[in-house]
């Protein structure tokens, strides 16, 4: 399937105001990349006279459609090439059936993908990521190293006990759940498979109820099943490096003001321990955790704008 056949995403964009809807005369070519045994699905804006690429990560409740909704296509219309990556078990990757995804191969399909592009050539390449894709931008970043800035909805570090108790669903998954994951694992039940808006706070997701219908109704973003083995890897994730080594690029942190899922709050301590690169904290008026929002989209795609442009001429 591809997401020329789908539409659920149709949906979700029709909640966001026309003039920042994806054109129907410019939408995303679909590519696919094999990866691991998977069939990566990559949804790419493609410009090689493009100044810049960035790369799009989407969180546990979204998919890389949504990425270029939310933020690439518009880039695109800027000159930007873009590539939204459909992470194995989301979107339209097909996932190889004799392997157990892991939050940590996320990290290391970013990294690698990375390292694809640049054996194409050394254009500057930027990450985005929207929720639990802002963290991973970071882990990708360490990881890789050939990056030239990093732009997050939210990063969270889910050793913060106030980052898990305010992200997952309930009580009874924090104090329950979340600490009877390794037991479950040790006794075989990784691949048992669940909702992931029973384990977090989905609900939370849009602040537009008619988004949050296409939403959870939607199998390949907020109604994806995940299993037990990737949970526990993204609950219990280790830092590939911790904040005070950080040192790779330049981090813009896009909080939207009325996110009710992950507030400012959350991603603060992290943020306040990175020391050897600029970090910069701007808030997008109105909007929700996945912004559909007026003045929310037009302040990120203009800060982020910024922000890219700062970092190349910085370069020159």
């Amino acid at each position: 399937m591809t997401y020329s056949q789908q539409t659920a995403w149709r949906q979700i964009q029709q909640t966001m105001p026309e003039h920042h809807r994806m054109r129907e005369d410019f939408l995303p070519q679909e590519e696919w990349l094999d990866w691991q045994g998977h069939r990566v699905h990559l949804d790419c804006y493609r410009n090689p006279q493009a100044p810049a690429k960035v790369i799009l990560f989407h969180g546990v409740g979204t998919n890389g459609r949504q990425m270029q909704m939310v933020l690439g296509h518009f880039l695109a219309t800027q000159g930007y090439e873009t590539i939204a990556i459909d992470m194995p078990t989301y979107g339209m990757t097909q996932v190889n059936p004799n392997k157990t995804v892991t939050y940590d191969d996320w990290i290391q399909l970013g990294s690698d993908y990375i390292d694809l592009e640049k054996r194409k050539d050394d254009r500057p390449i930027f990450l985005y990521g929207l929720s639990a894709g802002g963290m991973e931008t970071y882990d990708v970043a360490a990881k890789n190293g050939k990056v030239a800035g990093i732009i997050g909805m939210t990063f969270l570090d889910q050793r913060n006990p106030l980052v898990r108790k305010t992200t997952v669903r309930n009580w009874v998954i924090d104090r329950i759940g979340t600490p009877l994951m390794p037991l479950a694992i040790k006794l075989g039940l990784g691949g048992l498979k669940m909702p992931m808006s029973l384990v977090s706070k989905m609900s939370a997701l849009s602040n537009s109820k008619a988004a949050m219908q296409a939403f959870m109704q939607d199998s390949s973003s907020a109604a994806n099943w995940v299993t037990l083995a990737f949970l526990r890897s993204y609950m219990y994730h280790q830092l590939v490096c911790e904040p005070e080594m950080f040192d790779v690029c330049p981090i813009l942190l896009t909080q939207p003001e009325e996110d009710a899922w992950t507030p400012l709050a959350l991603s603060e301590p992290f943020l306040a321990r990175i020391k050897q690169v600029p970090v910069q904290t701007v808030l997008l008026p109105e909007g929700g955790h996945y912004p559909v929002e007026e003045r929310a989209l037009s302040a990120l795609h203009q800060q982020v704008l910024h922000f890219i442009q700062q970092q190349l001429n910085k370069e020159i």
